[in-house]
């Protein structure tokens, strides 16, 4: 079991993957590489983490086969893949690369034979449905039935409309924007950023292809001079700014405090500037004991929104300095981390934005990690800062084994209990506002943004860890704030079960709770291996007319009664699925932003690697007929 562990802290950690730069731009291959080479560089280099997924925090070997050759092969060179990977030579990439993704080409001539008729192929470029992840500043993710089209009555009563099914996709991740009959669909690990009409059978409007895999949600929104455009990050932490009507690239800012930067949270494009939060990651190789950690870190810059032009940074912390050598003589380096993962709140009143940030990833620790930052919009200085967590200090290899030489020191919580889903600012019944943070630890806090981040209450709703507690968002309704909380089989784990909670913003009283339950019924344990103990909420919750819509990481997407939680609808996502497209699509879990409403439609994203699902679909519901 030591063996086991030592491979699983110095392996190949090919979890949450994020890619490299866009000078790496992959040219597809010609000839098929040697598939039994790289099975056997799979084997030494690599299956001791992805063989032992819930002790390594790794996608297993399934979600690595459907993620792509594109996505494998910017982990591996440049990505979050590069310091394990770093003794392979090009061709031994290839080799794996191969062996995994089973074939050198991706079959794109679906989209040709389903672009739009010519009365259809003009993308919508008028009044955005859904703009973006918050579905306004305040980020409530709430919706009207008018805003939907869709009542209360429609959503206990859906039935499968029609399903869409992309080529070397495992994640299925990121939220569109949906303009008219447009819906803006970026799919991560190919790079590509769809605008299809929904209006019947979806069809192709256009499609951006980028050289490095995408990686935050799309804010739709309009320039000074009227052109309506798209905001979105990939991950190398470039943003880039596209026409909507077209696709063109207007502007590409790289965003990078280091060469292991990224973007998670969505750029918001507000007024004339465009605040992107910059996240890293470093979390998962700095635990190697040849890597000389960390020296990354998290900010928020601001963007001229015409030009891409940076105006300002706020880093999270100084720069990182040499702090002495560890005990196989590594140089190290801090303090680091505190990345942003959280698509930022914009508070109109006071001028500010808020982020919540994560965890350090080496000494010192700093009081920005774990933490509320109020940010000035207009200069970039910090306002007010909370933090909710000291000494937390994580390294995704230092799961299994803490005795790494890079790994926390025994002060360190060591807990990974970053802020993960995005601030919400609501408003009291009294009309004064309050700023709302959902942790990693299962901790709903709710302070004052007039007193500095005072604490007004605080609340435990379920069990904490990495990748658990409240991770991607919460949906507001004018009154209550609900709230998933995600469990995954992994160490660290509360004893709570996962659930959804409706909490009321006054006074922090729970109002109702809805805990799930592991179901490995019929076939569901050979469809969904990890049905027994990867069933929490981890996607952001949706609040439309008086109900609940969320999806689960057991596949199953359900739609709750608003006022007692009562299940009005559920549907089990992980399954195949025939497709309008002529695409092979499976579902699996269901994450991150991945649940949206509009014209009359629930689009659900069903696949995500990362947490022990794959898939590849995107499905369209609708009232029963």
């Amino acid at each position: 079991m030591k063996t086991l562990l030592l491979a699983i802290r110095g392996c190949a950690l090919l979890c949450l993957m994020m890619f490299c730069r866009a000078g790496n731009a992959q040219v597809p291959m010609t000839q098929r590489p040697d598939t039994d080479a790289g099975q056997a560089i799979y084997q030494r280099s690599c299956a001791s983490c992805h063989d032992h997924p819930e002790q390594s925090k790794s996608p297993p070997l399934d979600t690595l086969r459907r993620t792509g050759i594109r996505a494998l092969t910017y982990a591996l060179t440049d990505g979050k893949m590069k310091v394990q990977a770093a003794s392979l030579a090009p061709a031994e990439v290839d080799a794996v690369v191969g062996y995994l993704a089973k074939t050198s080409q991706v079959d794109t001539g679906w989209i040709a034979r389903h672009a739009c008729p010519a009365p259809r192929a003009q993308a919508d470029t008028g009044t955005a449905t859904v703009a973006g992840f918050g579905l306004g500043l305040r980020n409530h993710r709430a919706m009207s039935a008018a805003e939907a089209g869709l009542g209360k009555a429609d959503l206990g009563k859906l039935e499968l409309a029609w399903a869409l099914g992309f080529p070397q996709t495992a994640n299925m991740r990121a939220q569109p924007a949906i303009v008219g009959n447009t819906i803006y669909l970026p799919i991560v690990d190919s790079g590509q950023l769809f605008a299809l009409d929904i209006a019947g059978e979806p069809c192709v409007q256009w499609v951006y292809q980028h050289g490095v895999p995408l990686r935050t949600h799309v804010n739709y929104g309009t320039l000074a001079d009227g052109r309506r455009v798209l905001v979105f990050g990939d991950g190398a932490a470039h943003v880039q700014m596209l026409e909507a009507a077209t696709g063109k690239l207007l502007w590409r800012t790289s965003l990078r405090v280091t060469s292991v930067s990224n973007t998670t949270g969505m750029p918001v494009l507000y007024r004339d500037r465009v605040y992107a939060p910059i996240s890293s990651g470093e979390l998962n190789m700095g635990a190697a004991p040849e890597y000389e950690c960390c020296t990354s870190h998290g900010a928020v810059a601001a963007l001229d929104a015409t030009t891409g032009a940076i105006a300002w940074v706020h880093h999270t912390m100084e720069a990182a300095t040499p702090r002495g050598r560890s005990r196989v003589g590594t140089q190290q380096w801090g303090p680091s981390g505190a990345p942003i993962w959280t698509t930022p709140a914009i508070d109109e009143k006071r001028g500010v934005l808020y982020v919540g940030t994560g965890q350090n990833t080496s000494e010192p620790p700093t009081d920005s990690s774990d933490a509320i930052l109020a940010i000035d919009l207009e200069t970039g200085a910090l306002r007010w800062k909370q933090q909710t967590t000291p000494n937390d200090i994580f390294l995704t290899g230092c799961m299994a084994d803490p005795s790494g030489p890079n790994c926390p020191p025994a002060y360190s919580i060591n807990k990974d209990w970053d802020f993960g889903a995005s601030i919400v600012l609501a408003a009291r019944p009294d009309g004064s506002d309050i700023v709302l943070a959902g942790q990693k630890n299962g901790v709903l806090w709710a302070l004052d943004p007039d007193q500095g981040g005072k604490l007004l209450w605080n609340v435990k709703l379920g069990p904490g860890g990495p990748a658990g507690g409240i991770h991607w968002g919460m949906a507001y309704d004018g009154t209550r704030v609900y709230v998933p909380v995600n469990k995954v089989g992994i160490p660290f784990e509360d004893p709570e079960e996962p659930g959804l909670h409706a909490v009321e913003i006054a006074s922090g009283k729970i109002a109702w709770s809805w805990l799930n339950a592991a179901d490995c019924s019929g076939d569901r344990a050979q469809r969904i291996p990890t049905c027994g103990r990867n069933y929490g909420l981890s996607a952001a919750a949706l609040y439309v007319d008086g109900t609940v819509l969320q999806g689960g990481n057991d596949g199953y997407f359900r739609v709750f009664d608003a006022r007692d939680g009562r299940l009005l609808f559920q549907f089990d996502t992980a399954r195949e699925f025939t497709t309008v497209n002529g695409v092979p699509a499976k579902g699996g879990a269901i994450d991150n932003a991945s649940v949206i409403a509009a014209n009359g439609l629930v689009l659900v994203q069903s696949g995500y690697g990362l947490a022990g699902v794959p898939g590849n679909a995107l499905l369209a519901f609708r009232p029963q007929r």
